[in-house]
């Protein structure tokens, strides 16, 4: 290979490291718009919308999914196909009757694994608690203490509820 096509690649290769770089540093952080209703209600959500707020968001510590290790035995399928049944859909932890924090984290069982187009959401008493995302952990902050209901919902690619989880009852510790 002559030394101007060594010189071009890698010019190429440093390209390509600096695009993998950037991508790394835009995926350390997140911005979340917080928006506040007519009603006082606070939502937070990963779009921006009318009025809402940007925060610009630390990564959160990451917890191991349970099933992250195992390949996803179901066929490979395109976004938009019809919905396909998971054989488990259930709030792993924390368990019913649990005494947590006023800060916790909640991880799904999905089996097998979410798909691509399909997002979960987290209902706290009933209200949405986060925005639907494509994950199988979710984190609870500030919750007052007392009892709360939890419940997750599996959203199809077009946004419409597949599953609901059994809901769970834990106890915020004062």
């Amino acid at each position: 290979m002559s030394r101007k096509a060594l010189v071009a690649q890698a010019r190429g290769w440093g390209m390509g490291l600096v695009l993998v770089a950037w991508v790394n540093i835009t995926a350390a952080s997140s911005t979340v718009y917080r928006v506040v209703d007519e009603h006082g209600n606070v939502t937070f959500s990963d779009t921006p919308s009318e009025g809402g707020e940007a925060l610009e968001l630390a990564p959160l510590p990451g917890l191991p999914s349970e099933y992250a290790q195992l390949p996803n035995k179901s066929p490979a399928t395109s976004p938009g196909q019809p919905f396909m049944p998971y054989d488990r859909f259930q709030i792993r932890s924390p368990s019913a009757g649990a005494e947590v924090g006023a800060a916790t984290p909640v991880m799904l069982s999905i089996v097998p694994r979410l798909r691509d187009d399909h997002r979960v959401q987290l209902r706290v008493n009933g209200e949405i608690s986060q925005s639907a995302l494509h994950s199988d952990v979710f984190w609870l902050a500030n919750l007052p203490a007392g009892r709360h209901r939890l419940q997750a919902e599996l959203l199809d690619s077009q946004g419409r509820r597949q599953h609901r989880t059994t809901a769970v009852t834990i106890v915020v510790a004062e």
